[in-house]
């Protein structure tokens, strides 16, 4: 059975084969897209930048954030179709969720994984 993993993209760990897809809005500072190593640049799927900026990784609003992705998730068509790739994807590999993110428990890939699972019943 494949998996989703999260990804820091600014970790340097090996981590397992699979296919590679960038879901943050922005360019992670610093990164040359030469040395990303992604194989998809998903963007469409991440948070919308009003909920961004409004969520601002404080950890007190994470729920309330999360809860406001997984609508986003689930009403915008744009993100539905990016999570439904996603779910085509793993049929036949793991797939690897990179974020640029520092904390690595309260971010979007972590409420992405959770609307995956449950939309390709994992």
């Amino acid at each position: 059975m494949n998996q989703i993993i999260l990804h820091r993209i600014y970790d340097k760990s090996i981590t397992p084969e699979g296919i590679r897809i960038l879901i943050d809005r922005l360019w992670p500072r610093g990164l040359k897209k030469e040395d990303a190593n992604i194989d998809y640049w998903f963007k469409e799927v991440a948070p919308s930048s009003e909920l961004r900026k409004w969520f601002g990784h404080k950890q007190e609003r994470f729920e309330e954030f999360r809860l406001k992705y997984l609508q986003e998730l689930r009403n915008d068509e744009e993100k539905c179709q990016k999570v439904d790739e996603i779910c085509q994807m793993l049929d036949e590999n793991n797939v690897i969720l990179l974020y640029g993110a520092k904390d690595i428990e309260k971010n979007h890939a972590v409420v992405l994984k959770e609307e995956i699972l449950n939309r390709c019943k994992m």
